[in-house]
């Protein structure tokens, strides 16, 4: 088992842009809160909510597109593909179930 901090994963060539989404999204829950701190209208919260999502939802497929084409690849090169096939199955049912 590998210690975590000490591999590197194929989202690190990406990390600033990633980083830089995950500021964005943070700033949009932060505008949202204020908005319902401020008793604003509800059609407008629920948009942000959705815009919000949207942009999570980006980040995990960007993230999971770069563990297909490292952790996935690199385990069925080195002939254990199969659990993390069964592992990636797992967490794409979940989050289609969103």
């Amino acid at each position: 088992m590998v210690a975590a901090g000490t591999k590197t994963y194929k989202y690190a060539k990406d990390k600033k842009s990633l980083l830089a989404r995950l500021k964005k999204i943070e700033g949009q829950a932060k505008g949202i809160q204020e908005m319902v701190q401020d008793n604003r209208y509800c059609i407008d919260i629920v948009q942000q909510l959705t815009a919000l999502s949207s942009a999570a939802n980006e980040v995990a497929m960007l993230v999971l597109e770069s563990h297909i084409e490292g952790c996935v690849s690199e385990a069925i090169r080195a002939e254990h593909g199969e659990e993390h096939i069964k592992e990636l199955m797992k967490t794409i049912r979940k989050a289609m179930q969103r």
